[in-house]
C-alpha cells in the first residue's frame, strides 16, 4: 500500500498542501537536501521515493545501520558517473541518520556541498543533537507529524478497497467498534495500522464458518495489535519530549495529564526511580515553601516505592504526581539560589564578619570573633535585628516570597523582620 505518487500520499499536509514547503520545491530540480524528522510510520521513508520519481533522480538507499564509510563512498562514486555520463542526478537517501557517526557524516558533507548528491536524511531523533551543524546547515531540516485519526482511516480504507496492492480481494469486512480500535491504538504509525489490519483480516477468516462472510472484529484487532510498543526511547527525542510534558504537567496544576504522562514512562519501561527523582527535584524547584509538605510527600514516595517495588510502587507514585500537580506552585527556591550563586560568582569569597565567627580560643577572641553577637533567641519574638551577609552585601535580597500557598504568611513575617532591620537599639527580653 506504499503511495506510488505525491497525489496518493496521505497527511503531512503542512508540508504538501498547495503552497507548502515540498509542494512548492518537489520537480524541477529546485529539491534542497533534507533532513525529515518523525516518528516511526509517517512516511518518511516513502516522502524521500516520492521526491525522487518528481525530480527524475535515481534513487539510493542507505541504512546508516549496515552501512560504513566505504558503501558511502561506493554510491557517491556511482552518483558521480551518472551525473557526468547521463546528466541524471541522485537522491541519497540515509535512513536513521542519527546512527551515522561523526566521522561518517563528515564523509558525506562534501558530495552535498559539490552537488554531487541530493541529500536526504530520515530520523526519529532531533537532528539538532543527533546531525553534525555542517551538514545540517547544508540542509532543510522537515518535520513530519504523527498521522491523525482521519488519515489513518484513509489509509485504512484504501487498504480494504485496493485489490491489487491492498485486501480488496479478500471479501471481509471490518466492524466500525474494530477500525475505531485499530486507529486509536495504532498511534500515529500507518505501517503499524496496517500490519495489525492484515493479521486482524487473517484472524477474522480463520474464525469465520464461511471465509466470504468473514468480519474482523475488536477482538481481532485486539489480538493482532497485542502488548503496543509504545514511542518512546529512553535515550532519545521521544524521551525528553515525555519527561517535559509530565513536568510541565504537574507546573500547571493538571493531575489528569501527569498521571497521563506519567503513566507512559512507565508503560513503556522507564525506570521508576527516574521518575521519582523528577518528582523529588519537582517538589523543591516549582513548589517549596509554598507547600513544605509536598518534598515530603515526594521523598515519602520514593522510599515506598524502594520497599514494595513494582507493580504496587505505582500507587505511591501516583499520589506523589497528582498532589505535586494539585500544590500551590513557587519557585523562589530556585530564583533565591540563582540570585545568590550569582552574588557568589560576582563578589568571590568576601569575608565572614567576626561577629559570626565562633570565638573557642583566646586568639579568636582577642580578634574580636563573636564579639556584639546578639542571640536572637533572647529578644521578644525570638528576632534581633542584624546583618548577617559579609559586609560589602548588605541589604542584599535574594528570596522574595510568593503569594502562593504558605509563602503568602512567610511573606508579611518577613517583611516585618526587613523592615526592623533598620533599628538597631532593640533590648534583650
Amino acid at each position: 500500500m506504499r503511495p506510488v505518487t505525491l497525489e496518493e500520499f496521505v497527511g503531512q499536509e503542512h508540508l504538501l498542501a498547495p503552497g507548502k514547503l515540498l509542494a512548492g520545491l518537489a520537480g524541477g530540480g529546485r529539491l534542497p537536501s533534507l533532513v525529515l524528522w518523525g516518528p516511526p510510520g509517517t512516511g518518511k521513508t516513502t516522502l524521500a521515493r516520492l521526491l525522487a520519481a518528481r525530480e527524475r533522480a535515481t534513487f539510493v538507499t542507505l541504512s546508516a545501520v549496515n552501512a560504513g564509510v566505504k558503501e558511502l563512498r561506493e554510491e557517491v562514486a556511482a552518483a558521480a558517473a551518472r551525473r557526468d555520463l547521463h546528466r541524471q542526478r541522485t537522491l541519497l537517501f540515509v535512513d536513521e541518520i542519527h546512527r551515522f557517526s561523526r566521522s561518517q557524516q563528515d564523509a558525506l558533507l562534501p558530495h552535498v556541498e559539490a552537488g554531487t548528491v541530493t541529500f536526504v536524511g530520515a530520523t526519529t531523533e532531533n537532528p539538532a543533537f543527533e546531525v553534525i551543524a555542517p551538514l545540517l546547515s547544508r540542509a532543510r531540516v522537515v518535520r513530519l507529524e504523527p498521522l491523525g485519526d482521519e488519515a489513518l482511516r484513509a489509509i485504512a480504507a484504501r487498504a480494504l478497497a485496493d485489490g491489487e496492492r491492498g485486501l480488496g480481494g479478500r471479501g471481509v469486512a471490518v466492524e466500525e467498534a474494530a477500525l475505531d480500535q485499530l486507529v486509536a491504538q495504532s498511534g500515529g504509525d500507518a505501517r503499524r495500522m496496517l500490519n495489525a489490519l492484515e493479521v486482524a483480516v487473517d484472524l477474522a477468516e480463520v474464525s469465520a464458518e464461511q471465509p466470504d462472510l468473514a468480519r474482523v472484529t475488536a477482538a481481532h484487532v485486539e489480538e493482532a495489535l497485542q502488548q503496543r510498543t509504545l514511542l518512546y526511547d529512553k535515550a532519545g527525542d521521544e524521551h525528553y519530549g515525555v519527561v517535559s510534558a509530565f513536568i510541565k504537567s504537574m507546573r500547571g496544576s493538571d493531575p489528569d495529564a501527569a498521571a497521563y504522562w506519567m503513566t507512559r514512562m512507565l508503560e513503556a519501561g522507564e525506570e521508576p526511580r527516574f521518575i521519582l527523582r523528577r518528582m523529588v527535584i519537582f517538589a523543591s524547584e516549582d513548589i517549596g515553601n509554598a507547600d513544605p509538605q509536598a518534598l515530603v510527600v515526594a521523598t515519602a514516595a520514593l522510599a515506598a516505592f524502594e520497599l514494595v517495588g513494582l507493580p504496587e510502587g505505582v500507587l505511591p507514585m501516583t499520589q506523589a504526581a497528582v498532589y505535586l500537580a494539585c500544590a500551590p506552585k513557587s519557585n523562589t527556591a530556585l530564583t533565591t539560589y540563582a540570585a545568590a550563586r550569582r552574588a557568589v560568582r560576582e563578589r568571590g569569597a568576601l569575608p565572614v564578619p567576626a561577629k559570626l565567627r565562633n570565638a573557642v580560643t583566646g586568639l579568636d577572641r582577642k580578634m574580636g570573633h563573636g564579639a556584639d553577637y546578639k542571640y536572637p533567641h533572647e529578644f521578644e519574638g525570638h528576632y534581633v535585628p542584624e546583618t548577617y551577609l559579609p559586609d560589602a552585601l548588605a541589604g542584599a535580597r535574594f528570596y522574595e516570597p510568593s503569594d502562593s500557598g504558605q509563602e503568602r504568611e512567610i511573606a508579611p513575617r518577613l517583611a516585618e523582620w526587613r523592615r526592623r532591620a533598620g533599628s538597631k537599639d532593640e533590648k534583650p527580653k
